[in-house]
């Protein structure tokens, strides 16, 4: 369902401010840490956003009504330019599951810092990640590593959906634990991505590095 601005309602103080046009960057939000309490906000923002569903899985477990089966999907949203979230969601049928996990992708949005960090690449673009970082979720760890542009996503299937999403066209990456275990090799992968952000880097040591400031 596409979303629809004059239908909104906002029903919190960044929503407001979203719908008034006193914000219209969602850098502003992430900068000043303000609480992200409606998907609209998302919609409105980030209205380019798109979904890739990437596991589907049975979960059943015992109640004392009976055996329970639910479905457990994790999907991923990005633009292909820099943000990127990752969602669980679990229902009796797979739409709803499905649904229910784009919402909490796009709770989880992140903004990816991307460069050309590579020292044998000196094209300037923001087609890798700037520097190496890991990311771990239960006994996998991921680690991803810049790559000079023409190499590609040198990672696993999973990696490779969220670094598409995020609009990375060339890494190099190390895993290891349990990779085959999707939600954990994802979860991983992303907990890697939100690291780039968190690593204090001088502005030039940013600008050698290919990364944009804004």
């Amino acid at each position: 369902m596409s979303f629809n601005m004059e239908d909104w309602e906002p029903k919190t103080k960044v929503g407001v401010m979203v719908k008034k046009g006193t914000i219209t960057d969602i850098d502003e939000i992430f900068e000043k840490g303000l609480p992200i309490m409606e998907l609209e906000i998302i919609d409105a923002l980030l209205p380019d956003l798109e979904e890739e569903v990437m596991d589907v899985n049975l979960v059943q477990r015992m109640h004392k009504s009976g055996r329970k089966v639910n479905f457990r999907v994790i999907v991923a949203v990005g633009n292909k330019n820099g943000y990127v979230g990752l969602g669980q969601g679990k229902a009796r049928e797979v739409g709803p599951a499905i649904r229910k996990a784009v919402d909490n992708a796009k709770y989880n949005i992140i903004k990816v810092r991307r460069g050309c960090g590579d020292w044998g690449c000196v094209c300037g673009r923001e087609h890798t990640v700037p520097f190496k970082v890991n990311g771990k979720t239960g006994s996998v760890v991921v680690t991803l590593m810049p790559a000079p542009a023409g190499v590609g996503l040198a990672i696993g299937d999973v990696g490779k959906t969220l670094m598409k999403l995020a609009g990375i066209g060339d890494v190099w990456s190390q895993s290891s634990g349990q990779t085959q275990t999707t939600v954990n090799f994802a979860n991983a992968t992303f907990e890697a991505l939100k690291g780039l952000s968190k690593v204090k880097a001088s502005e030039k040591d940013l600008k050698s590095m290919g990364v944009c400031s804004n």
